[in-house]
């Protein structure tokens, strides 16, 4: 299987990727390398598609972490209806009356379908407890509550992965300080973005306080480090795919039909409305 290959990948380059951390990649070889994983991950599309597979996808890390490039480098090539991609803005009045994950559960995903969430139900142990949006005692009763609602999705059938992109204080500083005067990137800077940036160590304390009640068998946390973006992500799709067993589906070669002769039929006299050519 492709799952146990890749899981075997892993182990043998242990070593030569920790020594390559320090070391940037070249966009030549990151292309061309994640050419390959795109294959990889149509194939795994395809299997999950016929098996039913529910796959859910949980990405978390601090801002700048480089969150968005990996999920966008996983999904640029797949189906948007396989693929789907969750995230959610700040919680409404009548969410926040809600049971905490009910916002979250209408997502989760069902047969035939990969769900990524850009940021998760985590934001509890995270950003809402740092930023006091909620109270310690919340905080912690998340922490009780959520291994036994992980437990409860994976045996009904999900299979859970949750990855933490590790940056570095000094890339965080280059990456935030990049979008100050990038105007594609700006949007990215939000006032809590700023705040939270100030708060290095209660992150770091709230993140080792969530691993250590919320890393379990049945829902381990990743880390990938992602001061090279590049590599992380290279890293991280290449792991998710050791991680659910997928086989290549069968298909025909695809053969074109004979089209019908052009010509025979003829358009109407209309003024179509093209655009302007800008380039």
């Amino acid at each position: 299987m492709k799952g146990e290959k890749e899981e075997k990948k892993l182990k043998e380059n242990g070593k030569e990727n920790s020594a390559k951390a320090g070391e940037k990649l070249k966009t030549k070889e990151y292309q061309k390398e994640l050419a390959k994983l795109h294959v990889e991950l149509v194939k795994l599309q395809e299997w999950v598609k016929l098996k039913g597979l529910k796959v859910c996808i949980i990405f978390e890390g601090r801002d700048g972490a480089g969150k968005g490039g990996a999920i966008k480098a996983i999904t640029e090539r797949v189906s948007p209806r396989v693929f789907r991609v969750v995230a959610l803005p700040a919680p409404t009045e009548r969410e926040q009356s809600q049971m905490y994950p009910q916002r979250y559960m209408p997502h989760l995903p069902a047969a035939g379908e990969v769900v990524i969430f850009d940021r998760s139900w985590y934001n509890r142990a995270g950003v809402e407890r740092v930023m006091g949006f909620c109270t310690e005692e919340e905080a912690k009763r998340f922490m009780q509550v959520t291994p036994p609602f992980e437990q409860l999705a994976v045996e009904s059938g999900i299979i859970l992965l949750k990855y933490w992109l590790e940056v570095s204080p000094e890339e965080q500083t280059r990456r935030l300080k990049g979008r100050i005067n990038d105007g594609r990137k700006i949007w990215k800077l939000s006032p809590m973005d700023i705040e939270s940036y100030s708060r290095w160590d209660d992150y770091t304390s709230a993140r080792d306080e969530m691993f250590s009640a919320t890393d379990t068998p049945w829902a381990p946390w990743y880390v990938a480090r992602s001061d090279d973006k590049k590599r992380a992500r290279l890293n991280v799709i290449t792991h998710l795919l050791s991680k659910v067993p997928y086989k290549e589906v069968p298909r025909e070669k695809v053969k074109l039909p004979n089209r019908q002769k052009l010509g025979k039929y003829k358009s109407p006299d209309y003024s179509f409305k093209y655009i302007t050519d800008a380039y």
